[in-house]
């Protein structure tokens, strides 16, 4: 059973599962927007409406968690024909969460990726030439690495200008605070492409400034049925979404602060 002494299955408002964390207080996705619903409209799908056009696409996914950004970015590609090679590389410090996701109640759209979520929940690491038993591979345009550590670590190791997509989805500032400071946006920012954009569910000052103090534009992502969310980009996105007024911000509220390592 997925249930255990740190975890435990809840059942969002948009009929799939989420799990609440003990350790961390809080659940890993929007009991109220939605476990699969809150992936796909706050990260997949305003990050491949901008990306999906390219033959190649790096995603950087921060945290894995229950692997719902991840699978949702694969299902959103298949069904929408999306023909780029995509490469997922997502940290997760708690190995255990991730062996223990075999048992996890995924959504009725992930039943078909049921073999990827087996081979990354054992072995961490999805590839384009991994088979069936039957020697049938499917999905070989997918790559997908788990990486069981410490995230700040982990980012380190990619080279300068990587990134196309990162999905910024770890626990809460107040809950994880060292994955939302400027120090650690400083790093992302080094191994994200000049036109990559970062989708993330917070819309607190002290992320956006953080942000904006590593140059990032700021974007509103608003949408029907969702609270709303950001968008990032070290570019203009003149495509996408109402630009926030960072000195605007700032002007109104000149004590707030960026978390800082």
């Amino acid at each position: 059973m997925f249930d255990n002494e740190l975890h435990t299955m809840t059942l969002s408002e948009d009929g799939s599962y989420t799990a609440y964390s003990k350790e961390y207080n809080e659940h890993y996705h929007s009991t109220k927007d939605g476990a699969l619903h809150e992936s796909l409209v706050k990260h997949v799908i305003p990050a491949l409406r901008l990306k999906g056009h390219q033959d190649e696409i790096n995603i950087l996914d921060i945290c894995y968690g229950l692997g719902f950004n991840t699978l949702a970015t694969i299902y959103y590609a298949k069904k929408n024909n999306i023909t780029s090679k995509i490469n997922i590389y997502s940290p997760e410090l708690d190995a255990t969460l991730v062996k223990s996701l075999v048992s996890f109640t995924y959504p009725k759209e992930f039943e078909e990726f049921r073999d990827i979520i087996i081979e990354l929940c054992e072995n961490g690491v999805y590839d384009e030439n991994s088979c069936h038993s039957d020697g049938i591979c499917s999905y070989a345009r997918t790559h997908v690495e788990i990486f069981l550590g410490d995230a700040r670590e982990y980012i380190k190791s990619f080279p300068h200008g990587m990134f196309d997509i990162v999905y910024q989805d770890a626990f809460s500032p107040t809950a994880n605070p060292i994955l939302w400071t400027q120090e650690y946006f400083s790093d992302i920012k080094n191994i994200m492409k000049c036109d990559g954009v970062l989708t993330t569910y917070s819309t607190a000052l002290a992320t956006r400034l953080a942000l904006h103090e590593n140059g990032f534009n700021i974007y509103i992502n608003s949408g029907k049925g969702f609270r709303d969310a950001t968008i990032a980009s070290l570019s203009e996105l003149d495509s996408f979404g109402d630009a926030v007024d960072m000195e605007h911000k700032i002007a109104c509220n000149p004590l707030a602060k960026s978390l800082r390592d």
